[in-house]
């Protein structure tokens, strides 16, 4: 892993990122293809109104392979920006570079002002929960939803900066 470099995001990140969603979440959580529309629509919204520098992307490569990404953008109101598009492929995991990508966000909200930083996760995502306690973050909301044709436990998790 200490090869990685992390770029903001460039041509043919986007399709990456729809491919790899799509991919992983159907294999492993059984998800329709409405998930992977709605990371096409994150971010198609990213691309046309990103306020850069303040909302920032970031994807993890090892030479000519991408392993991951995580985006900070603004949240619901000044004061709170949102974590979106956290991903590391299957093969990535387990090495920090998890840990690595949360730290450029954590870093990087502190950074440009923000006193809060949330994201919305599922409940079975249990190693990036797990994750973003150890950083900090905390549940503030739980609840059982059927979205991308599956049952599922939708969260928010929140940290203060």
């Amino acid at each position: 892993m200490d090869t990685i470099d992390f770029r903001d995001l460039a041509p043919g990140d986007a399709d990456w990122l729809i491919e790899q969603h799509g991919l992983h979440y159907a294999r492993d959580e059984g998800f329709d293809a409405s998930f992977g529309a709605l990371v096409a629509r994150i971010l198609a919204d990213f691309e046309a109104h990103r306020q850069a520098p303040v909302e920032r992307a970031w994807i993890a490569w090892d030479g000519d392979r991408r392993l991951g990404s995580i985006f900070c953008v603004h949240g619901p109101d000044p004061k709170t920006a949102k974590l979106r598009l956290f991903l590391l492929v299957p093969e990535a995991r387990g090495r920090g570079l998890g840990r690595r990508l949360l730290t450029l966000c954590l870093d990087h909200a502190r950074a440009h002002g923000f006193r809060r930083l949330t994201l919305w996760t599922h409940e079975s995502h249990r190693a990036a929960c797990a994750l973003y306690a150890s950083a900090g973050f905390s549940c503030t909301a739980s609840r059982p939803v059927r979205s991308f044709g599956v049952d599922l436990v939708e969260q928010e998790w929140t940290t203060d900066l």
